[in-house]
């Protein structure tokens, strides 16, 4: 017997040889048998118990580094797509044929974007139609898939907008007439006073002088302070 187990079993005979004398028991070789297999089965225990806890630790760390990515990517999304308002902004501030001079946008004060991949990218592949590729038809087809495909998007009023905005040019006006609507009707978007414009040239193109006035008016109410609103004015003025 090595010299490790006789400590081991001369400890365990201390120890029960205290005991005995509150409980009054002889120490045995199976007490002291039953007592080392204990001992050992509960080393096991604590041996499992802490590889699990080492496992867990483990899948907490790889969890929180797919939540940080997961973030990272949500963010890259925001950014772009806060990129591609701004690039359609620009877009819009670009004079049309035969269409009253276009505004200088004020920045929206906020924006809805989708959580969705796909519809996100369906739209940005929309959007880069018109402002890389220049394929207007294209951009057309692009954006009337997306409102098939998405019909309840958060990007609906922004793509009916560029729908109008592409048929206007194309002096497909009730085309045009249809998409702006959609836009007029959307209270807190932010192309919502130049889609009223629209509706407003489109209706005096039409020679429907009292529905042009209607949209007008409802540009200078509703955006008093805006360079819309002052196209608005000057397109009454020459209806008067």
């Amino acid at each position: 017997m090595s010299s490790n187990k006789v400590m081991r079993k001369l400890a365990l005979v201390l120890l029960m040889s205290a005991a005995t004398q509150v409980v009054a028991a002889p120490v045995s070789a199976a007490n002291l048998d039953s007592l080392e297999r204990m001992l050992e089965a509960q080393g096991q225990v604590q041996l499992q118990m802490q590889r699990r806890l080492e496992q867990m630790s483990s899948d907490i760390d790889e969890l929180r580094g797919n939540v940080e990515r997961n973030s990272y990517d949500i963010k890259k999304i925001v950014e772009r797509q806060r990129e591609i308002y701004r690039e359609v902004d620009n877009l819009s501030r670009q004079p049309e044929k035969a269409a009253p001079a276009e505004e200088k946008k004020e920045p929206a004060s906020t924006e809805a974007y989708s959580s969705n991949v796909s519809e996100n990218a369906a739209y940005e592949k929309a959007v880069n139609l018109i402002l890389k590729d220049k394929d207007y038809k294209g951009a057309t087809k692009a954006f009337q898939s997306f409102l098939t495909t998405y019909p309840e998007s958060v990007y609906k009023p922004n793509a009916s907008y560029w729908l109008g905005q592409l048929f206007f040019a194309q002096n497909q006006l009730a085309d045009a007439a249809t998409n702006f609507k959609v836009v007029a009707d959307t209270k807190d978007s932010s192309k919502r006073a130049d889609a009223l414009l629209k509706l407003g040239v489109i209706a005096e193109r039409s020679n429907d002088v009292a529905t042009a006035k209607t949209y007008y008016q409802e540009v200078v109410k509703s955006y008093p302070n805006s360079t819309t609103a002052q196209q608005a004015k000057t397109a009454l003025a020459k209806l008067k």
